[in-house]
């Protein structure tokens, strides 16, 4: 991926020089360069305030409140991790932070539930079926809150940043309800292999 990058910078500049716009390349790689420290300081912004949010949630308990509510819901994805694991506190923590729309927050609860479940089976050298069950649901990610999106949105000039959050419900539902499905189909498929 470096090269790629690295390539499309280099064949830019070149094809900048070679027609006479090297004065305008320039200008574009600075005004971009100002356009992303903005960004970032913008993201920054947000980050603090929700992943704040998130550990002030931690440390009164919510966490844990809604990590044994979702007991069910995570015994019915994830079968084979026993009910006293740590990896289910991180898991829900990491559910949780998905669906208010903070992944930065979720990131590490995710990095923690896979050192969890990978201890679940420290003989094995491949992932094992709940590591990539996890990795699943993570990626389809159901967000009633898509902060990233929003905080893009207002910083680019959009009048309704938050009009994006109907859509972004309905597309992660589909993707989520689209993981949930393979996953059984595939714990089922998998279980009537063995069987034969």
């Amino acid at each position: 991926m470096n090269y790629l990058w690295a390539g499309m910078i280099v064949v830019g500049v070149i094809y900048g020089a070679l027609t006479g716009n090297l004065g305008a390349v320039t200008d574009q790689a600075l005004d971009s360069a100002k356009e992303a420290v903005t960004l970032c300081i913008t993201m920054a912004g947000v980050m603090a305030f929700w992943v704040g949010l998130m550990r002030i949630a931690e440390r009164a308990g919510l966490v844990g409140h809604i990590a044994k509510g979702l007991g069910p819901l995570l015994t019915f994805l994830f079968p084979s991790v026993p009910r006293g694991s740590s990896a289910r506190t991180h898991i829900a923590t990491n559910m949780v932070a998905n669906f208010l729309g903070l992944g930065w927050a979720a990131t590490p609860a995710g990095l923690s539930a896979m050192k969890e479940l990978k201890k679940l089976d420290p003989e094995n050298e491949i992932a094992t079926d709940a590591m990539c069950d996890f990795l699943i649901i993570n990626i389809s990610s159901l967000q009633l809150i898509p902060v990233n999106i929003i905080a893009y949105r207002s910083q680019y000039g959009s009048t309704n940043p938050s009009l994006i959050v109907g859509p972004a419900i309905l597309a992660t539902a589909v993707s989520t309800g689209a993981a949930v499905l393979f996953i059984k189909l595939r714990h089922l498929l998998c279980r009537g292999g063995r069987r034969s």
